[in-house]
């Protein structure tokens, strides 16, 4: 297997393409199932599920589904998945399926899974795959919590559930605004702090010729 494109998958969802940061997919479930931590985690762990074994799926049939029909045929697997979280949640987190239960319906057609169905696993083999669907997940799920978490805190004045005393709670309509701020304000200084450390790093690659040219000097 080629290390460097399993490093770059595994890494590409969480930082050069994170999903929501920085391709902006999904951001309906961004916004919307962001109130908290909990239901954020809760999206995220079930977007990531159906990432993953629909990019496996696709995958390993990419070769058998005719071209003309493959969009629906992508659909088809990825229902199939989310069917199987949304049976799963409703019999053993109940109050978990009523609060995002329609937002698990929508994964249907999230742009994230179909992007990474056409542009990745159509086009690359089942291993590689399943590792983008992983990746893809990690970085939607850790974008959802960063969010859930400053919405939760500033906006319901609580963390993790846990209410804190004497801190002001917005309205639901006060609350909705606040998590597009929010998003903007996260998403802003993400891009800062990965563009810095993608220089920090062409800095220190174009510094390594330098480098060994100087230490073959001092060897001569």
């Amino acid at each position: 297997m080629d290390k460097a494109k399993i490093k770059e998958t595994a890494l590409g969802g969480l930082l050069r393409n994170n999903p929501t940061f920085v391709l902006v997919l999904g951001t309906c479930p961004t916004i919307a199932t962001t109130s908290s931590l909990f239901n954020s985690f809760a999206m995220g762990v079930a977007t990531m599920f159906v990432l993953v074994f629909s990019n496996l799926f696709i995958s390993l049939l990419r070769r058998v589904i005719p071209e003309r029909v493959r969009i629906p045929c992508y659909i088809v697997i990825v229902s199939t998945f989310v069917t199987i979280v949304q049976m799963v949640m409703r019999r053993f987190l109940p109050d978990l399926y009523t609060s995002i239960g329609t937002f698990i319906d929508l994964i249907v057609v999230n742009c994230i899974i179909l992007a990474r169905a056409e542009s990745y696993a159509a086009c690359n083999k089942p291993l590689y795959s399943m590792l983008d669907g992983v990746s893809m997940g990690v970085g939607f799920t850790c974008a959802l919590c960063l969010i859930g978490i400053v919405r939760e805190f500033l906006a319901g004045g609580a963390f993790a559930g846990f209410a804190i005393p004497g801190f002001p709670v917005m309205d639901a309509t006060a609350a909705s605004v606040f998590g597009f701020i929010v998003f903007g304000c996260l998403m802003a200084l993400f891009n800062f702090l990965v563009q810095k450390w993608n220089a920090r790093a062409k800095r220190a690659e174009q510094s390594l010729p330098l480098v060994r040219e100087g230490a073959e000097e001092v060897a001569k």
